[in-house]
């Protein structure tokens, strides 16, 4: 019996691991706007990953005005299918239906979220789209989140427009764990238009000051990314904001800055450089947390990123010509601090 009892166990646990399970491409689906009492569809792709066979014997919408279509037969392993849900809007406004999908492969129901809003009119985005990302365009290329607190959640809103003559399922690729995008509708037709929703949550950052960041546009699931499809996000975080009594505010850090932009000369193809008094004329500790440039062309040196009361440092800020033929915007050197009214320092450098 003690020989036995492992193969038992190992063959029960070899036929779960082999049961049906489905899992759905996107377990949401946007429908973006529609129009008031016109039956409007959205389509979920789903696949059964086990190796049996896998029976669909109910999905529920929840409301009457909302009906699923789903196969009937059995779905073998491997194999991917649809659930077509058409949605009858009877009410003005936003819209979340929650649809359950009951089979043999799992005791609880799959969930699926089909959403958007009901409009009188639809109307789509009149803007340009000047961008060419991969096969889609856009109205930018380029998302900065500026000044952030740390803590704050914040949203940038952009729009993509489906050129070619197919429908479209358009993702946002390698996204970092402190941005989220939606895109509404999920499914774009041909010569239509989408809005995407960029959220920023600054909770799951720590560095502060600028971070840059690619992200990626693809016209449909399990396109790879590519430069063409490239999309630049930059924010600058700041320290949390905190509530200060008038003594604390009376005794905090004050920065005090001898420049803020600078003329260096680079006619001569040789380094320049220039230094800046940064002075604490506060009452407590000054800390400079960050110091960064927002491009590359110049560099810098500070002697001294804490200062006493009264205290100095001096900053030197030197070009570099050969990175500077290439830029399209003027280097800028960026400073974090603690100083409650002053966080942000910018100091921009104009090459003659």
């Amino acid at each position: 019996m003690k020989k036995i009892l492992p193969l038992v166990a190992f063959a029960f646990m070899a036929t779960g691991a082999n049961a049906q399970k489905i899992k759905a491409t996107s377990s949401v689906v946007d429908m973006g706007q529609v129009q008031f009492y016109t039956p409007t569809s959205g389509v979920f792709e789903l696949k059964n990953e086990g190796n049996k066979p896998l029976r669909i014997s109910q999905v529920e919408t929840g409301c009457g005005c909302t009906v699923a279509t789903y196969p009937t037969n059995a779905i073998g392993g491997g194999e991917s299918f649809t659930i077509k849900v058409t949605y009858d809007a009877r009410m003005m406004g936003h819209f979340d239906r929650i649809i359950e999908v009951h089979s043999n492969g799992s005791k609880k129901p799959l969930r699926l979220d089909l959403k958007g809003v009901v409009v009188e009119e639809v109307t789509d985005f009149k803007g340009d789209f000047p961008f060419q990302l991969g096969n889609l365009t856009a109205d930018c290329n380029t998302i900065e989140f500026e000044d952030v607190r740390l803590g704050e959640v914040f949203q940038q809103k952009f729009h993509i427009y489906n050129p070619t003559g197919k429908t479209v399922q358009p993702q946002i690729l390698h996204l970092p764990n402190y941005l989220k995008a939606d895109i509404s509708p999920s499914s774009v037709a041909p010569n239509r238009s989408a809005e995407v929703t960029l959220t920023m949550d600054s909770r799951f950052m720590r560095d502060y000051g600028l971070t840059q960041t690619q992200i990626y546009l693809a016209a449909n699931p399990g396109e790879k990314v590519a430069r063409n499809k490239e999309i630049d996000v930059s924010l600058v975080l700041l320290p949390a904001i905190q509530e200060m009594t008038l003594s604390q505010r009376e005794n905090a850090p004050k920065l005090q800055i001898s420049e803020t932009h600078l003329d260096l000369p680079s006619t001569d193809g040789k380094k320049k450089s220039a230094t800046i008094e940064i002075t604490n004329i506060g009452r407590s500790r000054l800390d400079i947390q960050n110091i960064q440039l927002y491009t590359t062309g110049l560099e810098i040196q500070l002697n001294k990123r804490s200062l006493a009361a009264g205290e100095t440092a001096k900053l030197k800020v030197t070009t570099v010509p050969k990175q500077l033929n290439n830029l399209k915007t003027t280097p800028r050197v960026l400073m974090i601090t603690n100083d409650p009214d002053l966080p942000k320092v910018e100091i921009a450098v104009n090459v003659k």
